[in-house]
């Protein structure tokens, strides 16, 4: 009975120990939790994921991974390239505006003489070649009149001592009179030739073609009526084309209305060729001569059909203005676009009609070359997906793709330089095309927002 006390001692002694030791171990875990609880949870974190994927690429989360069929493969037009080197040139993208050439785009028809408008040829917008009619006009002018009358008069006195020259040419040869009655006649006769050379140039003067003063001669009659034709010497119209097509812009005057000498009657336009002009900042002055200067060539991008672009390469700048606009305080630049025919009617029907392509007051985009980067990972602008301030490429790995971080150095129309720092190595394959929809895919995938940090690097 002497040991119950003590037995009783003992067990209330250990129970003690081990609530101070429960206790020590407790206050201990709390105190040391902020170092390895985060561990703890990153662990339970990664079991979780791990348990019901275990047939994962080895480095690559299935929150960066993601497999698409190919059909899906073939909507987005997904293509695949390998990584390489090469040299990227650097452009800077300046708006411009087709314009037509000064000068050289525009024709205007006046009234070569005064009179009255009795026939129009063309409707506006019809097309014309060189030497086409275009207005016919009864002539009223007095002065006109008057300077045709006094050509045929002197025409007439031509032809008369032409004949004398003749007769007295023969009759002096026997001996019936002597030979200064003969001279004097010639005499006359180159006088009266003179005059009838003055008069033809101040009929042309008039607005006569030599052709009509011609036929005022041969036929003895004056010229009453008058046709206007589209023109055929003119330097433009040389410059233009084989054909020569002019689009009627405008027609200025009606049926019956009466014109003076000098007053416009239409204008016509040649689109064959035309002209950008860039709108250059002020401080891009230089980099604009030396584009100039260098004969650099430069591609232009026109807006076709909502966000289309179509792409016109092998340009060169012609010209740079001597001056700096005061109001937009930018430099103008023409860079000269041969125009293409996309639509002809031909002379089936009465009038006939023609579409340029290329029209005066459409915007287009120049991209001018600058400076030339020596070998960088340079990739299409498909090839690389945005999300906030991160940009992504796709790695193939087998029938999966993988998302993998990069750092953009440039970005532009066409190009994105990538840069070499490990992110990505030379000759592996990744999606070239269709980036933006794979990371829309892999978002949806997690049902949500992806970590912008996800990812690893080889």
């Amino acid at each position: 009975m002497a040991h119950a006390p003590t037995s009783r001692l003992r067990a209330d002694l250990g129970r003690w120990i081990s609530l101070g030791v429960f206790t020590i171990v407790g206050v201990t875990a709390l105190v040391t939790s902020p170092y390895w609880l985060p561990h703890l949870r990153a662990l339970l974190a990664t079991s979780a994921k791990k348990e019901p994927h275990e047939d994962e690429h080895a480095h690559g989360g299935s929150e960066n991974s993601i497999q698409i069929s190919p059909q899906a493969s073939a909507t987005i037009d997904l293509r695949q390239g390998k990584v390489r080197l090469s040299d990227f040139e650097r452009s800077i993208a300046i708006p411009g505006l087709i314009v037509e050439r000064a000068g050289r785009s525009r024709i205007t028809i006046t009234a070569p003489l005064t009179g009255v408008v009795t026939r129009i040829y063309p409707v506006e917008g019809a097309t014309v070649t060189a030497g086409d009619p275009l207005f016919e006009m009864r002539l009223t002018h007095e002065e006109l009149v008057q300077a045709q009358a006094e050509l045929l008069k002197i025409a007439e006195e031509v032809d008369f001592f032409a004949q004398e020259v003749e007769r007295l040419t023969a009759a002096t040869q026997g001996g019936a009179i002597a030979g200064k009655q003969l001279l004097e006649r010639k005499h006359d006769l180159e006088k009266q030739g003179a005059l009838l050379q003055a008069q033809r140039q101040a009929l042309v003067l008039h607005g006569l073609s030599v052709a009509q003063v011609d036929a005022i001669l041969k036929t003895r009659v004056l010229l009453g009526n008058l046709v206007v034709r589209a023109p055929q010497d003119d330097e433009m119209v040389r410059e233009a084309s084989t054909h020569a097509l002019l689009q009627v812009q405008t027609i200025s005057v009606s049926l019956g209305q009466h014109v003076e000498t000098g007053a416009p009657l239409a204008t016509l336009t040649d689109h064959a060729q035309l002209s950008i002009q860039g709108d250059a900042f002020e401080q891009d002055a230089k980099l604009i001569a030396d584009a100039a200067r260098e004969g650099r060539a430069i591609t232009a991008n026109l807006e076709v059909q909502g966000r289309e672009q179509e792409e016109i390469t092998g340009l060169k700048i012609q010209r740079a203005a001597n001056r700096i606009d005061e109001v937009t305080r930018s430099l103008h630049f023409y860079v000269p676009l041969t125009n293409e025919l996309v639509r002809d009617t031909g002379n089936v029907d009465p009038f006939r009609f023609t579409d340029w392509k290329y029209k005066p007051g459409q915007r287009i985009t120049l991209h001018v070359p600058v400076e030339v980067w020596r070998n960088k990972i340079v990739l299409p602008v498909g090839a690389v997906a945005t999300e906030g301030i991160e940009s992504y490429v796709f790695r193939v790995n087998g029938d999966h793709f993988e998302r993998q971080p990069v750092h953009v150095e440039h970005r532009d129309w066409q190009s994105v330089v990538i840069a070499n720092d490990g992110s990505l190595f030379v000759g592996e394959t990744i999606a070239m095309s269709g980036a933006q929809q794979l990371q829309l895919a892999l978002k949806n995938k997690s049902g949500g927002a992806v970590d912008p940090h996800a990812g690893h690097n080889h």
